[in-house]
């Protein structure tokens, strides 16, 4: 596979990986990750909100974060999945001067979608306390050496 052919696929499955997070979803539920027994939410699903022993309180303010997220960035999440439908419409028709215009916008579309989820985190942590924080970064240490394993 040629360098501009994997950059075209990182590039792509990146976005899609960053679409499938920042799609607007319904309800605004706290629920559980995708493929285990749940669909996917914001930052915080029910699964871990039970491991973090959150409080009603803290549920429904981050409820309130993930649903105010979502519809600030309604826009940015619409104008990602139209860029990547082109993207991908210029990739099936192997266009590959339209792809070569479209990755500085997907770069700076991947760069926005970063800087939106990282401020979406950092409101949730905001709403944890000390030992709640703790034990999330202890999960996420868990999760990272369990990949690694695999």
């Amino acid at each position: 596979m040629n360098k501009t052919k994997f950059i075209t696929m990182a590039a792509a499955v990146t976005l899609s990986a960053t679409m499938a997070f920042a799609a607007p979803h319904g309800g605004g539920k706290m629920r559980g990750h995708g493929g285990r027994g749940g669909q996917r939410g914001g930052f915080m699903s029910q699964r871990l909100a039970e491991k973090l022993n959150l409080t009603d309180a803290q549920k429904q303010q981050i409820r309130e974060i993930e649903k105010g997220f979502r519809e600030q960035n309604r826009a940015t999440f619409e104008g990602a999945r139209t860029l990547h439908q082109e993207f991908r419409a210029a990739r099936e028709a192997n266009d590959t001067a339209r792809l070569e215009a479209l990755k500085p916008q997907m770069e700076a579309q991947r760069t926005q979608m970063q800087q939106l989820r990282e401020a979406n985190r950092q409101q949730v942590l905001a709403v944890l306390t000390a030992e709640q924080r703790a034990q999330l970064e202890a999960l996420k240490a868990e999760r990272k050496q369990r990949r690694e394993q695999k």
